[in-house]
This record gives structure tokens, sequence and C-alpha cells, in this order.
């Protein structure tokens, strides 16, 4: 089946010689002369673009604060809070359960109030879940709650970034913009890993690597905040 698939479907109809349904012909040919006009300097396009740029960034931050908490958080509530291994591993599973939530509940959210909106109330409620982690002392009640929360975000996160792309660039652009975005979230996830092993290792905590996690999240916040539509298809911003 997989390869039946790889075989026949098609993200771009028009590549195979068809148009969209209800669409005329001439859609096919106007199409192509904008794919055959795009195809060249687009990604010069792109880096010009200052909502690449702060979508990005955002895309890095947010990274960043997520990877934060979800690779450290066992360690974190056996090591500093002193929960057993059995309440602190299970925040794994806690994690996993309300990440199948949010991606079932978040994604199709944002079909109806749009990408820009979502993230906006997303990454607004990382940077508070985050931050209320710091704040719970040894109630694993609290822990898993805030855990919880930002996990119901956590999945749905990165869909949404990368459907930003078909929002705010031209749909022959998207693939472009899609894999240009990808660097940004991988360094944010290798940099968190980095940055919070050797703080808890010298201060033997997690509050200051948690602290930079927080203020990432609002930092994604704030540059998504900043991004406007100038004109471009979609939601409006």
């Amino acid at each position: 089946m997989v390869i039946v698939n790889g075989l026949l479907l098609r993200s771009d109809p028009e590549s195979g010689g068809y148009s969209p349904w209800g669409q005329r012909e001439t859609f096919r040919a106007n199409n192509m002369d904008v794919k055959a006009q795009s195809k060249s300097g687009s990604l010069s396009i792109v880096l010009k673009d200052s909502r690449f740029w702060l979508i990005g960034f955002s895309y890095f931050c947010v990274s960043y604060s997520l990877y934060g908490i979800t690779t450290f958080m066992v360690d974190y509530a056996k090591y500093q809070i002193g929960l057993s291994l059995e309440k602190a591993s299970f925040l794994a599973t806690v994690h996993g359960i309300c990440q199948v939530a949010g991606v079932l509940t978040i994604l199709p959210l944002s079909d109806y109030i749009g990408r820009k909106r979502t993230i906006i109330i997303s990454n607004s409620f990382i940077a508070a879940f985050m931050a209320g982690i710091l704040f719970t002392g040894d109630s694993w009640v609290m822990l898993y709650a805030l855990v919880g929360g930002v996990a119901i975000f956590y999945g749905a996160t990165f869909p949404i970034y990368g459907a930003c792309a078909g929002d705010y660039f031209p749909r022959e652009m998207m693939g472009t913009v899609i894999g240009a975005w990808t660097p940004f979230y991988g360094l944010g996830a290798i940099l968190v890993h980095w940055v919070t092993g050797i703080l808890r290792d010298r201060t033997g905590a997690y509050d200051y690597a948690f602290i930079i996690s927080a203020a990432m999240a609002a930092m994604a916040l704030l540059l998504i905040l900043l991004v406007r539509k100038n004109g471009v298809r979609g939601e409006s911003g």
C-alpha cells in the first residue's frame, strides 16, 4: 500500500495534468505559467521576506521550550522534586495521552480560527504552563496537570507552523519554505538539550534551565505576534 500511495498520490494534481475539482482548464495553464516564473530564485525571494525569519525564529524558540521539559521531566520529577520512579516515569504516559488529545483537537481548531491565532493561543499556554512548573513545589498532581497542558499543544505545534507556509507564501514556494524552516526547529531541539544538561549538572537543579525554556516560549509568542499578512492570501493578521 505504501508503494501504491507513493506512485499514485500527488500533493499537486496539476503536476499530473489534472485540474482541481470545479476549476476550468485555463487554471492549469495559468498555474503552470506561475510555476515557471517562481521556480528560479524562489529561495532568495523567501529569504528576503521578514515573515520567513519571524516565523522561523518563533519556530526555533518554541522547539527549544517544548523539548526542554519533555526530555528532562522524568529526571526533574525524581531527583529535584523527589517523586518515586513510578510517579516520575508516569509523566511520559501523561504527556503521550495529552499529546494525542491535542493533535485531535488543536489541529482541527486551526482550520476554523486560522494558524496564526492558533499559534498565539498555543504559545501563550505553553509559556504559562512552563512558568507554572517552576512553582509546583513537590505537588505531583500539579506537575501532571502542567505537563499534560504543555503536551496538548506539543503535538500540534509543528504541523501548524508548517501550515503557515501556505498562509504567508505562494503555493509554489511552500516546499521551499517548510524545508528552510526545518533547521530552526532542529537547532532549537539540539541547543536546549545541551544548555539544559549543562545547567543541571553545574547547578544541581533545573530551575535556571526551565526559566530559559519558559522565556523562549514567551519569545515565540512575541515573534508570531509581529507577523503581518501584507496582502498575501490566507488568514488575516
